[in-house]
């Protein structure tokens, strides 16, 4: 595509430079520029690329996108926000691929991941070839790449959506981050659902306050557009029972479906019976009853499964191949994921790393405990401080014994973080082991026959991070080695 051609999608700019050079990629970082490519420039929080534009030049950018003047031999072209940009051009230059696929995005402080996975679950036992892109990885088909945040930037997002469409892929799902909407690195996607789980306290560092946190996430839903086609319909997936649902409900002007426990919810689950390895309701819907049994355990998995199902049915698939998928299907790694290694106690590595996620969590393991709770948590560096003593309040209040450890510190000092933590539980019994593998060490060996042991925070998470540098870790392969040589 020549440049002249693919600037036409841009209402106005300013040009520096000769040419029409054809353009063979577009790229955002200079280290993966090649002959021929466009290269945007990017303010972004810590480097501003606008500084490596001549590097870019010189690994062959046929162009640049910047938004203000830059010496260079090719082209510059000049717009006042390049990452809206790099998101009208990116959908242009790919052939706006999300048209082209079933995309489905999931929001909500808790549950994004699990849901992501029950939803593709369900499509791909349906018949239907998918593609997931999350917090763990980037699935196509068969096929897992590494995902490096849980929500791309606009250009990543539209070449995956056009490899998606190239391998035959009918569906995407995708977990939508507030950070993402935020930042407007979903412009661009043209969603058919978009599923609501809940909202919690979490990332006031960045969104200042709830109100802020909520109105990101409502960009999901009054994205979805404000027009009726009935070739392709738009729908709004809502957690009934969250205090913040009639919010989303207004932001929309698509078709709800609501979930949740109560009967007043679209999609319901009443006779509830929740067991150590398995969740079983009846499902109530406007088409019809059925009883699910899951293979997984926790109340918020009955949320995840309802969110799944209301989504499968705004999809088109029954309710019944909906059921009939989901208890067949497994669970998300380091999402409640029982570690056994024959120790005479349970042992339980989950992601929680929100108040409400952790609350869940303990909730579920006392439900289901005939002995004592021990839990192993910490709060990450460089990230909301707020909700660092309430995290320490809960695992007091809902567990027996409370480890508060590292998760990943980053450039802040571990010592102080668990001191945030500690002006949460003045007066209550805890202790303190900054080493997170002597923290979950120090746990397995104060449990007993019957007790359960939470390790929370990291699930899937096979690193650590401290200061500026990244570490082997995984909670899962530390707990099975410990127990082992016990």
């Amino acid at each position: 595509m020549r440049l002249h051609t693919l600037l036409e999608v841009l209402p106005f700019f300013s040009v520096e430079g000769e040419g029409n050079p054809a353009i063979s990629n577009i790229a955002n970082h200079h280290k993966k520029v090649k002959n021929g490519d466009l290269f945007i420039c990017i303010n972004g929080l810590e480097v501003d690329s606008h500084s490596l534009a001549p590097l870019a030049e010189k690994n062959g950018a046929a162009a640049i996108l910047a938004e203000r003047s830059i010496e260079a031999n090719v082209p510059v072209i000049i717009v006042p926000d390049t990452k809206k940009a790099m998101a009208i051009l990116a959908d242009y230059f790919y052939k706006q691929p999300s048209h082209q696929l079933l995309l489905i995005g999931v929001t909500g402080t808790n549950g994004k991941t699990t849901t992501t996975h029950l939803i593709d679950q369900v499509l791909t036992k349906c018949g239907m070839k998918t593609g997931l892109i999350g917090t763990m990885h980037i699935k196509v088909g068969d096929e897992l790449q590494v995902s490096h945040n849980t929500t791309p930037d606009s250009l990543t997002l539209q070449k995956t959506f056009k490899q998606f469409c190239d391998k035959g892929v009918r569906s995407a799902i995708m977990e939508v981050s507030s950070h993402a909407l935020h930042q407007g690195r979903v412009h661009g996607c043209d969603y058919d659902i978009a599923v609501f789980t809940n909202l919690t306290q979490d990332h006031l560092d960045y969104h200042k306050s709830m109100d802020d946190y909520r109105n990101a996430k409502g960009l999901l839903f009054s994205q979805l557009g404000n027009t009726y086609f009935k070739k392709s319909p738009k729908y709004a997936i809502i957690n009934k029972d969250d205090e913040a649902a009639d919010f989303f409900i207004r932001a929309t002007a698509a078709h709800v479906f609501t979930y949740g426990l109560s009967p007043s919810a679209d999609f319901y689950a009443r006779d509830i019976v929740l067991k150590a390895t398995e969740s079983a309701f009846t499902l109530v819907s406007p088409f019809g009853e059925r009883e699910v049994v899951l293979k997984f355990a926790g109340q918020f998995n009955v949320y995840n499964a309802l969110a799944a199902i209301a989504t499968a049915s705004a999809a088109g698939i029954s309710i019944e191949d909906s059921a009939r998928s989901l208890e067949r299907a497994h669970g998300v790694r380091g999402r409640f994921e029982t570690i056994s290694e024959g120790q005479p106690f349970s042992v339980i590595v989950d992601y929680a790393h929100t108040p409400d996620g952790l609350k869940n969590v303990l909730e579920t393991i006392q439900s289901i405990s005939k002995g004592k709770v021990i839990v192993v948590v910490g709060c990450g560096g460089d990230r909301d401080k707020i909700k660092r003593p309430i995290m320490a309040e809960i695992a007091c209040e809902y567990g027996d014994f409370a480890i508060f450890t590292s998760d990943n510190p980053r450039t802040e000092d571990p010592d102080s973080i668990l001191k945030d933590m500690e002006s949460g539980v003045v007066g209550k019994q805890y202790h303190l082991i900054v080493d997170r593998k002597e923290a979950i060490k120090k746990a397995l060996s104060l449990a007993k026959p019957d007790d359960f042991v939470l390790i929370a925070g990291k699930g899937h998470e096979t690193y650590q991070i401290i200061g500026n540098n990244v570490y082997d870790f995984d909670d899962r392969q530390v707990a099975r080695q410990i127990i082992k040589g016990m």
